[in-house]
């Protein structure tokens, strides 16, 4: 292959490890330089089969879906997709081609799920369209000027998709159903997140008014009949400091055998969200409450969240209890579940209680020094068991944003993470598998947290690009443990670049859910577990909560429960997943937000993945931003895919190399920051 200067610094194509360019010439004919998008033929007509998908857009002319029978994403050609956008669900014919790969066609849309689109309002000739925010959806929507209903051009809107057409040729129509503001303002941006994955910050007025007769009536006498007094008990909560919804509260003994008794109270929020209430309704369709850097979108009003379910200092306050005996191996011998009422002692922090833990007392800890000391004992004991256990931690740094009170951000850095964080870590861990171990053995519907093992294609995947860095792992077995994974991050432990790898091999796994099924944990190398926690703010601990006093009441089960438990399984997942995207989106915007004020500034990081188009490098602060290979005029580079390398003749980038950056753009549309390399460091 000649050099071409018009194409200096361009990924020519991409090279299997070992392969390399000299001088511009091709050495090893193993290169395969046919076209990404050459369609295979079917081997054989008897091996397409179909499924059940979610189409998974990309920006480009080609897509994937998500078939969840398969577990694995599926590649679509180019004119494939039946007019399909991201996020729809669709019925896909899998077809096997003759290099041993899948393939997918749609043939219909079963479900479209973006009713709704946000996007800018834009003006083309004399013909008005909104351009979606999210880039996987590449097609322009028409919009009547008769339905812009007062949007101007620029402006961040919310349009409803009137006609999505099957035919690509045919154009995506639309009308405005609101109005967002103007598209460079700040709170608009972070408005438009919460849109774009379907989260409102405002409660119906009807869920309001329910909730504020709820809060506004309080506990009576008879709501503490028949439960369990424990106003007596040194009892007290721990959260961040500047927590609003305290849901679990903790208290410990030590029993005369040398035992410990951990309690664990959690607030009884279905004492009075009840079931098919529009208040249960409500926090169905949320599915959890969503945390942005500067605001918090709660699953349950305030007045329920942050009023009567909130577990404040010196009040009443109803809770379901789980009490374990726990031996000196760290195993729960004898455990008990309780409905309750509690008076916390003490609303503490985690600085407090670390503080105190390492001698350094105030006036709210002094008397309950001794406590967690003994709690930071149990936890350390708790831990331990886990980790022989084959658990996994990864200890990935969080972003913690330091904000004004206009919501600007002042700083950002890593979230700390101190022993108090890990005392209550390990007390809810352990709360929520002796709760799931209990209703799987009553085998009664239940809705759990569970976290599969990844597929041999991802840990294939992994075990490549570690051999491509000099880390060779064991054979790969045939069944996936927590242990062998435990084995991979051993062999990194003294790794320079071990933060870098972890979230490598983060990658690899799956995603946790929920699931009516009791499918074990494989992060935590648990057999059983649940999310009981915080019911404030997560569905599927409201509703086994809800399941849990009915046990406890003896009352019968319905017969439409184990079909409701899969629905808010499904539900709730699809929930968390939403969260979770507007959470990254919201922490990624404020990231650029903040970063503009350092245009031209010079900054030292670490390459956190490597592309053919370029590699991204993290901060301290934890920003990440693109290097792009456009900009690297010193040489010719190669993606080498496999090890994740960009290989020129003078220079090589790798993850974990450290570099020297400047800050060269900063886009608060994309959310995406730029940086260009000034120096490698040695």
């Amino acid at each position: 292959m000649k050099k071409n200067n018009k194409n200096k610094n361009k990924i020519l194509f991409s090279a299997p490890d070992g392969v390399f360019l000299n001088d511009g010439k091709k050495v090893d004919e193993k290169i395969e330089t046919a076209s990404f998008f050459k369609q295979s033929k079917q081997k054989n007509s008897s091996k397409s089969k179909q499924y059940e998908a979610i189409f998974l857009g990309t920006g480009k002319n080609y897509n994937f879906c998500f078939c969840s029978d398969l577990n694995e994403d599926v590649f679509i050609p180019p004119k494939k997709s039946k007019g399909a956008i991201d996020g729809d669900r669709v019925l896909v014919k899998v077809i096997q081609t003759e290099n041993n790969k899948k393939e997918a066609v749609v043939i219909k849309i079963t479900k479209r799920s973006n009713s709704q689109i946000v996007g800018n309002v834009i003006k083309i000739k004399k013909d008005f369209f909104v351009v979606p925010d999210n880039t996987k959806i590449t097609r322009y929507i028409k919009v009547e000027k008769r339905h812009l209903f007062g949007a101007k051009i620029d402006d961040k809107v919310v349009c409803k998709l009137t006609y999505q057409p099957e035919n690509e040729k045919d154009r995506f129509l639309g009308q405005i159903v609101e109005i967002l503001g103007e598209s460079t303002n700040d709170e608009t941006l972070e408005l438009a997140i919460l849109r774009s994955h379907h989260i409102y910050e405002k409660f119906p007025q009807e869920v309001i008014s329910c909730a504020e007769k709820i809060s506004v009536a309080g506990i009576s006498k008879k709501e503490l009949k028949n439960r369990l007094d424990l106003t007596d008990q040194t009892i007290f909560t721990i959260d961040g400091a500047d927590a609003k919804d305290l849901d679990d509260a903790v208290s410990l003994k030590v029993l005369s055998n040398g035992n410990y008794e951990l309690g664990v109270h959690i607030a009884d929020v279905a004492e009075y969200v009840k079931k098919d209430s529009v208040l249960d309704k409500e926090a169905f369709l949320r599915g959890t409450s969503v945390y942005f850097p500067t605001m918090t979108f709660p699953m349950l009003p305030q007045s329920i969240s942050n009023g009567i379910c909130s577990l404040f200092e010196n009040q009443i306050r109803l809770t379901l209890s789980v009490f374990m005996e726990i031996n000196n191996e760290g195993e729960v011998v004898n455990h008990k579940i309780c409905e309750s009422y509690i008076k916390s002692l003490a609303r503490l922090t985690y600085d407090e209680v670390y503080d105190a833990i390492c001698g350094k007392v105030n006036e709210k800890t002094k008397n309950l020094k001794d406590i967690f000391i003994k709690m930071n004992q149990l936890a350390k004991l708790l831990k331990k068991k886990r980790v022989e256990c084959g658990e996994l931690d990864f200890d990935i740094a969080e972003p913690y944003f330091e904000v004004d009170e206009n919501g600007e951000v002042l700083s950002i850095s890593k979230r700390e993470r101190n022993d108090a964080h890990k005392l209550i870590e390990s007390f809810m861990i352990i709360c929520n598998e002796t709760v799931a171990k209990e209703f799987a053995n009553l085998k009664i519907p239940f809705a759990y947290r569970i976290h599969e093992a990844p597929t041999t294609e991802k840990l294939k995947n992994l075990i490549d690009f570690l051999a491509g860095i000099g880390i060779n792992c064991p054979p790969m077995p045939n069944i996936i443990t927590p242990s062998y994974y435990k084995q991979i991050l051993k062999l990194i432990e003294d790794n320079p670049l071990k933060e870098s790898l972890n979230k490598m091999i983060l990658r690899s796994l799956q995603k946790a859910r929920y699931s009516n099924e009791c499918l074990g944990h494989f992060g935590l190398a648990l057999k059983y577990y649940c999310h009981f926690t915080s019911p404030i703010r997560r569905y599927p601990d409201l509703l086994i909560h809800r399941i849990i006093k009915q046990e406890l009441s003896n009352k019968k089960f319905s017969k439409d429960l184990k079909e409701f438990v899969f629905e808010a399984c499904e539900q709730s997942s699809q929930k968390e997943r939403a969260a979770d995207e507007a959470e990254r989106d919201a922490d990624d915007l404020k990231k650029v937000q903040y970063m503009k004020k350092f245009l031209g500034k010079e900054f030292e990081g670490i390459i956190s993945s490597v592309t053919s188009f370029g590699f991204f490098v993290e901060l301290e602060n934890t920003v990440e931003g693109l290097v792009k290979l456009e900009t690297l005029n010193d040489d010719n580079y190669l993606f080498f895919e496999k090890s994740l390398k960009l290989k020129g003749q003078k220079n090589c980038f790798s993850i974990g190399d450290k570099v020297t950056v400047i800050v060269a753009n900063c886009n608060v549309f994309d959310r995406k920051v730029e940086f260009l390399l000034k120096k490698v460091k040695n």
